[in-house]
């Protein structure tokens, strides 16, 4: 069977995502939506760096490509800054009976216990209302911490504590809003960035922390976070940017699940602009990528490295995406409602082997 879909943005991620729809056989690409003028009218072929000619051109039309009705949008638009106008495009799309998978709003892969129930009805409604599926995941959130943890699980006699960690060198990610906006790098030490806030991490990450919580039937007292950041030691360049000495050049956030005052589950982020920063921090496996640590009978550490043209960061951009196209026929055939990690089968990367 094949799906008509539709890509909702070209951006970092929404690159890729065009590039595994091109490459799926099961997946006919119908739309491409875009939010500058300057893209509009462009194959997505080209769109997605590739030599080929879909025939498919890009739009700003919202309206048009939503009264296409195709199957499922494919939805990658940024969200970490426009979160509500985020979640009303995703309802807009399930009331219009189109399955969406997207990478955002990252609290929706797992919103129970992290958003009051009244947030999330809204949108369980508009998929009962138009029959359709939501699913948000991607790599982190995504299957470094949901389906790789879950899977290594299954070979414990017991588990005192789960570790999930991202430990990577940002200085090649290219995203200067989530690198020095959101995150604050560059930053006084003292500034409290949008990611930074009280609640935000336990918002974004704790959705990570709640889902493994009940996939492994932990009763969980609280989640709460934790971050410290250290400075630059002399002057950086991060893209066109110059991170002054002295300013935040390295994060490290941990999002705690609690159980019986102790810390059951973990997500954790080691983030630098430098490799030599923060010395006694968690080390990365090669250049950088996803480790998950049990602790228990017996004791299990899994790294895993990923790099894509030797970048590991872009890596991480291509696996977030393949990982939403993979699911696509899922969510489709999937019942209507706001779907999680564990709600799906196994996708594979089926008929992509060359």
């Amino acid at each position: 069977m094949t799906y008509r879909v539709i890509q909702w943005s070209t951006g970092n991620v929404g690159a890729r995502a065009l590039r595994s729809i091109i490459a799926r056989p099961e997946l006919e690409l119908v739309g491409v939506w875009v939010s500058s003028a300057a893209k509009a009218g462009k194959d997505a072929g080209e769109l997605a760096g590739l030599s080929v000619v879909t025939g498919i051109t890009a739009t700003t039309d919202a309206d048009a490509l939503v009264a296409m009705k195709p199957d499922c949008i494919v939805h990658t638009a940024m969200a970490d800054d426009r979160l509500m106008e985020s979640v009303e495009d995703l309802k807009r799309f399930l009331r219009a009976g189109i399955n969406v998978v997207s990478s955002s709003p990252v609290f929706l892969q797992y919103p129970y216990g992290t958003l009051p129930d009244e947030a999330i009805a809204p949108i369980v409604a508009a998929a009962e209302e138009g029959g359709a599926s939501l699913w948000v995941n991607g790599i982190d959130p995504g299957w470094a911490n949901d389906w790789l943890p879950l899977l290594l699980s299954s070979g414990s006699e017991r588990i005192d504590r789960i570790i999930c960690s991202e430990i990577m060198d940002y200085s090649t990610y290219d995203n200067p809003k989530v690198v020095f906006d959101i995150m604050g790098f560059g930053s006084d030490l003292d500034a409290l960035t949008m990611l930074l806030q009280p609640g935000v991490l336990t918002l974004a990450w704790g959705s990570v922390i709640r889902q493994l919580a009940a996939a492994l039937d932990i009763e969980l007292d609280s989640v709460t976070q934790h971050f410290e950041r250290l400075p630059a030691t002399g002057e950086l360049t991060v893209g066109d940017r110059t991170i002054a000495a002295g300013t935040a050049a390295a994060l490290r956030f941990q999002v705690h699940g609690i159980r019986a005052g102790r810390e059951v589950l973990t997500l954790e982020h080691v983030t630098r602009l430098h490799p030599d920063l923060a010395p006694d921090w968690p080390q990365p496996t090669g250049k950088g990528g996803y480790r998950v640590e049990i602790q228990g009978e017996p004791d299990y550490r899994l790294d895993l490295q990923l790099t894509s043209d030797g970048d590991h960061a872009l890596a991480g951009v291509v696996g977030t995406a393949a990982r939403l196209v993979s699911a696509v026929s899922a969510v489709v055939e999937a019942h209507p409602g706001l779907l999680t990690a564990t709600d799906l089968p196994l996708t594979t990367g089926r008929g992509l082997v060359s």
